[in-house]
């Protein structure tokens, strides 16, 4: 037997109007006269036709020109049609940019709240109570006295010697930890309880469901609702995990509820697929503030399907939800980037070197994680550790918590830090990472340094940057370690965030040493000619941004979409050279250690039927080496034009778990007929049987145009089943190369294709059938791939 697959009616263009004026003739029942409701529509866990889809949307837009020739109303009805993509794509930004914006700031709020309480008012961050203080400088950024931490709220703000003591540092560790416990227990309980899609990054899930798969609950209110609210609760937890993958499926819950506000959208699949990737585009524009990055990150990373005009609605999309946030300024810097930087000394070629090399990391870190995040997943999968994800969100945040506490860099949320490792340092600055001493002048500190036409100059490394170097790599070690634990956890998890913060602290050390380098040696030829004693040569904080951008690289392969996305995120646009060679050094490196980005990976985990585009297929097999029934199998279940009746169609569906039928002209002449999708014959059975007199058990089941020569005198009518038959489905022969049949495949977006030889039928070839053999062929698990 071949297995259970999921097949499609293929109707060409024009035949769903026209099959209703060819099969009514006398004693006939044609079931499409006035439509039956199901008929034409997708179980759940099934492939559209993206054929029969284009089909559908190609006869709605003949009806209405032949419409709005005829009247006025229609007309208007027409021009509203036409700008009803526009109108969807505003209301997506603007929803979406309101969201996120809302949960920027909870979660900045929140995140706070582990630390202290503001006196002024509790709904104010510290940035925010703090922010009129005449005792709040530049030196001294956290003195402020609106701002209580928890000991000075629990024993009073007079007992000065335990405010600054050890009690008070065991205080606040508690409630650090108290607090981090608190969220991540709230956030996995409510997804458990209520949206179980809505733990995870997503992006993997979004990308499946852009090829074509439905997943009905995953894009739902409740899944909105629910995301929106854990993921606050998640990323104030203090979780080596982010917002901004998970903003993606944020913008896509947006898109499909308001994908029901419109016929053309709520009843064809291959349009709000349309719409998916345009909101897909929103949800990178409203977690970075990097709209024409969103829409390249949806080309490049997400969609199957990209004509152009979603190009264009895509660039709307993304356009009206940064104005969106940027009016709702959650970061409070009037910047729509997250990071803004503003760095004064341009890069060298030489420095090149050192890029590749923070590139070259960023491959293997990338490749190194995807190995050991899968392989933990696969251990979540199989053992009884997946049966507790309320105990290991517990157990990873009470870890985290306790780890990252003592550490300032660790303690501190993964944008914060992102942030102050991007910083280049200027006089005032009052960061450890900035405590420089000034040459020649008796130990005094960078304030009373000169400064030079680039900013400035390079100097010594003072105590606060040596004990920031080892507080960096311990938490470079750390990040890396727990980051791997924590993606896939049953809460909403991203993975941009805490990439780029292991490659910005990566990227921050390798800067700091290049820069004490060439403070001390000058003289070298790599740095003789372009840095000199007193100038200003390099720049740390540039080797942060291209470490983060390595890094991100080398998990989620992206190149062109990820160069922008930086530069945007930062407003680096001098240094789009530097990060290009991180990039794509990033990506071969990764590459030549696997060839599966952190998302392709995730989707063979979970067993998802997506075909992947940029998978090459160079094994040399043929259509027939693939085709199903194999040479040991039962024959191919098919039915006959006219020769059946009722009640054996049924026994064939009952007894069989095919999603789909080829019909013949009968068993002895094995001639191809047609498609019927296994859906429309249930329902459209079920329809007659209630609704049309005579229907019995014993009636024929007809597939043929014509009323058959020889009369029904004496027996129940015949049942016409026409209408749902599909007269063009897609057909190869026993040779063809099975390199054309995966190209047929990716670019129609079948799911199925039936193999004939001299228009005989001989079997069927389905997406999982591809998808199996793509599998063996690569050395993988065939039995992964879990859905139809």
């Amino acid at each position: 037997m071949f297995t259970s697959v999921v097949v499609v009616v293929l109707i060409p263009a024009g035949y769903s109007n026209g099959f209703r004026g060819q099969v009514a003739s006398a004693g006939l029942l044609d079931l499409l006269d006035e439509g039956v409701p199901g008929v034409g529509t997708y179980e759940d866990f099934n492939t559209i036709d993206w054929v029969r889809e284009k089909s559908k949307d190609r006869d709605r837009h003949r009806e209405i020109n032949r419409q709005k020739k005829q009247s006025d109303l229609a007309l208007l009805l027409s021009l509203i049609d036409a700008f009803s993509g526009w109108l969807l794509m505003l209301l997506i930004g603007l929803l979406s940019g309101a969201l996120a914006g809302g949960i920027d700031i909870a979660a900045h709020w929140l995140t706070d709240l582990k630390e202290g309480f503001c006196m002024k008012g509790f709904w104010f961050t510290h940035e925010h109570c703090c922010w009129k203080s005449n005792e709040t400088t530049f030196q001294r950024r956290n003195k402020c006295p609106q701002w209580k931490s928890w000991a000075e709220l629990m024993v009073g703000p007079y007992c000065f010697s335990f405010s600054y003591g050890a009690s008070a540092y065991v205080v606040n560790y508690l409630m650090y930890v108290s607090w981090a416990l608190i969220f991540s227990y709230l956030a996995v309980i409510l997804v458990r309880a209520f949206a179980p899609y809505a733990c995870g990054s997503g992006i993997p899930e979004i990308k499946t469901i852009l090829s074509g798969f439905i997943i009905r609950g995953y894009l739902g209110k409740w899944t909105l609702l629910i995301k929106t609210i854990t993921l606050v609760l998640a990323v104030s937890s203090g979780l080596s995990l982010g917002k901004e993958g998970p903003l993606v499926h944020v913008a896509c819950c947006c898109g499909n509820i308001l994908c029901h506000l419109f016929t053309k959208y709520r009843k064809n699949e291959a349009k709000r697929r349309e719409v998916l990737s345009a909101a897909s585009a929103v949800g990178v524009s409203v977690a970075f503030g990097a709209p024409i990055g969103g829409v390249l990150f949806s080309l490049e990373e997400v969609s199957y399907y990209f004509p152009l005009k979603t190009l264009w609605r895509s660039f709307f999309a993304a356009l009206v939800a940064a104005f969106t946030l940027r009016s709702i300024n959650p970061f409070g810097n009037s910047r729509l980037v997250l990071f803004y930087v503003e760095f004064h000394t341009p890069w060298h070629f030489l420095e090149l070197f050192p890029f590749v090399l923070l590139g070259i990391f960023g491959g293997l870190w990338g490749a190194l994680f995807i190995r050991a995040n899968i392989a933990w997943c696969r251990r979540r999968k199989t053992t009884r550790l997946g049966h507790y994800p309320v105990l290991e969100v517990v157990v990873v945040a009470l870890a985290t918590a306790v780890l990252a506490f003592p550490n300032e860099y660790t303690r501190m949320s993964s944008s914060e830090l992102i942030s102050e490792l991007f910083n280049d340092c200027s006089l005032l600055d009052s960061s450890k990472l900035c405590d420089y001493i000034s040459p020649g002048k008796g130990g005094e500190r960078a304030a009373n340094f000169s400064m030079t036409t680039n900013g400035l100059a390079d100097r010594a490394a003072g105590p606060g940057v040596y004990t920031a170097l080892w507080q960096l790599v311990l938490a470079l070690v750390f990040k890396m370690f727990i980051t791997v634990v924590t993606f896939g956890m049953k809460v909403p998890s991203g993975l941009f965030i805490p990439s780029m913060a292991v490659g910005a602290i990566a990227g921050r050390l390798l800067g700091i040493g290049m820069e004490q380098l060439a403070y001390y040696h000058h003289e070298w030829p790599m740095f003789k000619g372009w840095c000199s004693l007193g100038a200003k040569c390099i720049t740390p904080g540039l080797y942060a941004m291209l470490g983060a951008a390595a890094c991100l690289g080398g998990v989620t392969r992206m190149t062109v979409s990820l160069v922008v996305i930086m530069f945007e995120l930062t407003g680096g646009l001098e240094y789009i050279v530097p990060l290009m060679a991180a990039t794509m050094t990033s990506k071969w490196v990764a590459d030549a250690l696997g060839r599966e980005g952190i998302y392709e990976a995730h989707i063979r985990l979970n067993g998802y039927p997506f075909l992947e585009p940029k998978e090459e297929f160079e094994q040399k097999t043929l259509a027939m080496d693939v085709m199903r029934p194999r040479r040991n199998d039962p024959p191919l279940s098919v039915l006959t034009q006219d020769g059946m009746t009722v009640e054996e169609v049924e026994g064939m569906i009952s007894d069989t778990s095919y999603s789909g039928f080829p019909v013949v002209v009968s068993h002895q002449s094995q001639r191809l007929v047609g498609f019927v999708l296994r859906r429309d014959l249930v329902i459209s059975i079920d329809n007659a049987r209630c609704c049309q007199d005579g229907i019995v058990g014993a009636s024929r089941v007809l597939f043929t145009e014509h009323t058959p020569s020889h009369p029904y005198q004496g027996g129940p009518p015949p049942l016409s089943l026409r209408p749902i038959l599909d007269l063009s489905p897609l057909a190869i022969t026993d040779h063809t190369p099975m390199e054309i049949t995966v190209d047929i495949f990716r670019k129609l977006g079948l799911r199925q294709c039936l193999v004939t030889q001299n228009g005989c039928l001989l079997g069927i070839i389905t997406k999982k059938d591809i998808l199996k053999h793509m599998a063996q062929m690569a050395n993988r698990d065939p039995d992964s791939i879990l859905f139809n």
